[in-house]
């Protein structure tokens, strides 16, 4: 089984080809509850799990973005079954975050809109790489801050420095659709894409250049194609020969605008 490669077929069986403790980062969203139709293909999401806590290195990472279905009324918590279900096989749950969707049309008649899906953050052992995605603070410098403050409530303040950039926090915002999940139009011939955005963000945070990053349900290709953007190494599966077809497309037009702007250097 080589990296920088896109194959067909179930990912479980493509996995038991894999050498155990191989992959540094996996980014992918499984087909749950049904919400889409993925040419009729389910999965067996406990099979998954253990396949990816095999392959994974000690101190690797798992993105595993997931909501849940609505059935009458009632959220299926699937999300929170799965994670629960990648505890059990060895995994920690390292973060629970969530991804919001700026632009999303579908509308509750009875509650707010629905306008996230977590994004579990599941680590064999302690991430053996974060670098933290920085954002600039709206204040900085010297001011007078609250310091250990007990429990009379009283508020005691102390001279401190904001710094002029924080961390990001676990709450990441994407614009979907054309031009904000990608640009490329061949991609929604899928039926779920993810933000390029998205998938680049947890590669940058969780991997490092050379780094092997998966995606065992790859669907249009986003993490693979992102990957090899951001100078890892990529491999992805699908089940369907279309959705196959159309990550390679995905990926061999971003290769050839690589060596394009590299000639020019």
């Amino acid at each position: 089984m080589k990296f920088n490669e896109i194959y067909c077929g179930n990912c479980i069986n493509i996995m038991k080809e894999l050498d155990s403790n191989c992959i540094d980062l996996t980014v992918t969203s499984p087909p749950y509850d049904q919400l889409r139709n993925y040419n009729g293909y389910d999965f067996d999401c406990q099979g998954i799990a253990e396949e990816l806590f095999r392959v994974t290195k000690k101190g690797g990472v798992v993105v595993w973005v997931v909501g849940d279905k609505i059935i009458k009324g009632n959220k299926t918590l699937t999300s929170f079954k799965q994670a629960l279900l990648f505890q059990e096989v060895g995994f920690n749950v390292h973060d629970v975050m969530i991804y919001q969707k700026k632009n999303t049309p579908f509308m509750r008649s009875n509650a707010y809109t629905n306008c996230y899906e977590f994004m579990f953050i599941f680590s064999k052992g302690s991430p053996k790489t974060f670098n933290p995605i920085r954002e600039r603070t709206v204040r900085h410098g010297k001011e007078m801050l609250v310091h250990n403050k007990g429990a009379d409530g009283v508020n005691k303040k102390i001279l401190k420095e904001l710094k002029k950039e924080k961390t990001k926090n676990n709450i990441w915002c994407y614009a979907v659709g054309l031009g904000g999940t990608t640009c490329d139009k061949i991609a929604f011939q899928h039926p779920a894409v993810f933000p390029e955005k998205l998938a680049e963000d947890h590669i940058v945070s969780w991997s490092n250049p050379g780094d092997v990053v998966f995606d065992p349900m790859c669907g249009s290709g986003t993490t693979c194609k992102m990957a090899l953007v951001n100078n890892r190494n990529y491999l992805g599966c699908d089940i369907s020969e279309e959705y196959v077809k159309i990550a390679k497309e995905r990926v061999s037009s971003n290769n050839l605008q690589i060596n394009l702007f590299s000639n020019k250097q």
